[in-house]
């Protein structure tokens, strides 16, 4: 192999297993945020459950469903204030973007259509649509169904 093929394919290798850093609280900027303006109303946001599984059948989880939403930002848009503390998800953004205020993150993260971002039980934060088109998300959720 000669060193052009070699070099092509450590770019490869390097791109393909590097850790996607994109949409996430940049370096230096993690710690507390209390979110003192955080919006606290949802607005031109459409939620809807595209569909669910009772969890209680499967694997003895009692009044918990795994659920997938889908969720249509206006450009304006707000995701109120909402924590995980008792409902882990997983966000993927399919189109558009949204900006995230996150309790743990001092200033705004910024996520893009493709990527996916973790919602945790350490997490309270509310979304907002800054961009210019629709923003799409599904968000798969461990729900709580006894609230």
């Amino acid at each position: 192999m000669n060193k052009t093929m070699i070099a092509i394919t450590a770019l490869a290798c390097a791109t393909v297993s590097a850790p996607a850093f994109a949409g996430t609280c940049p370096a230096g900027k993690a710690g507390a945020n209390p979110l003192a303006n955080a919006a606290t109303m949802p607005s031109a946001v459409t939620d809807t459950v595209v569909g669910a599984v009772d969890l209680g059948p499967y694997i003895n989880v009692p009044n918990r469903s795994l659920r997938l939403r889908r969720l249509v930002i206006q450009p304006g848009g707000i995701v109120p204030l909402h924590s995980h503390s008792d409902r882990p998800a997983v966000i993927m953004v399919a189109s558009g973007e949204v900006t995230e205020y996150s309790s743990i993150c001092m200033v705004p993260i910024v996520h893009r259509a493709g990527e996916t971002i973790p919602e945790e039980k350490t997490v309270s934060h509310w979304w907002k649509n800054t961009g210019r088109q629709v923003a799409i998300l599904y968000s798969s959720d461990v729900h709580n169904d006894s609230k």
